[in-house]
């Protein structure tokens, strides 16, 4: 089983890399010849103070990000120090397919950088 983490941000934090760290054309999607099964989703506000809000979509390869179409979760309120959890359903992922992050508001704690926001991911997942 392998982890990874994010901050999120006011744009799209394509989460499983968050880096673009994949070859091309992969960059932020499940690499070439891969396919993962998402165990679970995490996100959880750092704020002691803000509440803070986020969507979730799960964007199969070659299509472009849509509320109308990709959005499984919407504007979903986070208070300070709450985690949302994601692990009643199992999702299969294949190469190129991506699970892509955006929340708000910009956060507000001392050294944060224009951009982030309070809350953090963590997708756990297996190859398959």
């Amino acid at each position: 089983m392998a982890i990874v983490n994010a901050q999120l941000k006011l744009t799209n934090v394509d989460i499983l890399d968050p880096n673009a760290s994949n070859p091309a054309p992969y960059e932020g999607t499940v690499p070439e010849g891969k396919s993962y099964a998402i165990t679970n989703i995490l996100v959880c506000n750092n704020s002691l103070t803000n509440a803070a809000s986020f969507d979730m979509h799960l964007v199969p390869r070659g299509v472009t990000i849509s509320d109308n179409v990709t959005i499984v979760v919407k504007e979903l309120n986070l208070p300070p120090g709450e985690t949302f959890t994601f692990d009643s359903e199992r999702i299969i992922l294949e190469e190129g397919d991506r699970i892509t992050l955006i929340a708000q508001p910009q956060s507000a704690e001392p050294g944060a950088l224009v951009g982030d926001t309070s809350l953090a991911a963590t997708v756990s997942y297996l190859e398959v």
